[in-house]
């Protein structure tokens, strides 16, 4: 569980959220024009279907998005819960509030039936996730854009198991819609 700096407040909850709109946010990252750091990639994001937060204080201070999604690893077809829209509020990295919110929408994650999860991120966010169970494939991944072309995702594309004993397919990677 996430540590508050100052140890006499409570400490942070997890809340699923209904729904998470750009003033949600903007209350975690600021009102920035690209707060995830991605704009460069010039790709066209899918919105996520389930949300997990954390309020501290009254305040959200972490997010992370679920969405069920179709992909094809080699010629074989399945689904993945893609896990996306991770924020923690600037003032609040370093106390464990990634994991605490990762950790609640992964263990929901195992009950919507694909056997593992994928999230894209930045190279230097690659060490966090591995902290926290993720493993970078190799290879490039495809994702699906507008009007059907193919992308090469050009952020580390991770994987985790969602139950014991599950390991990635070996095979080239094409994520059948937009990324998440």
């Amino acid at each position: 569980m996430g540590i508050p700096e100052n140890p006499s407040s409570p400490a942070p909850v997890v809340v699923r959220l209904a729904a998470y709109s750009k003033t949600d946010q903007a209350e975690i990252l600021g009102s920035g024009d690209d707060p995830f750091g991605i704009a460069f990639t010039g790709l066209t994001w899918l919105p996520k279907d389930e949300h997990f937060a954390v309020r501290h204080e009254g305040r959200l201070v972490a997010h992370a998005g679920l969405l069920r999604l179709p992909v094809a690893i080699g010629e074989a077809r399945t689904e993945v819960i893609g896990v996306g829209g991770v924020a923690v509020a600037p003032d609040m990295q370093g106390r464990g509030l990634a994991r605490l919110v990762v950790t609640a929408a992964l263990e929901h994650a195992r009950t919507m039936g694909p056997r593992h999860a994928l999230l894209f991120c930045r190279p230097p966010l690659v060490p966090l996730y591995a902290r926290l169970g993720w493993h970078p494939l190799d290879g490039d991944v495809l994702v699906g854009q507008p009007e059907g072309r193919l992308a090469t995702m050009p952020l580390r594309t991770m994987v985790t198991p969602l139950h014991n004993g599950d390991h990635w397919p070996a095979g080239p990677v094409r994520l059948l819609s937009l990324p998440m």
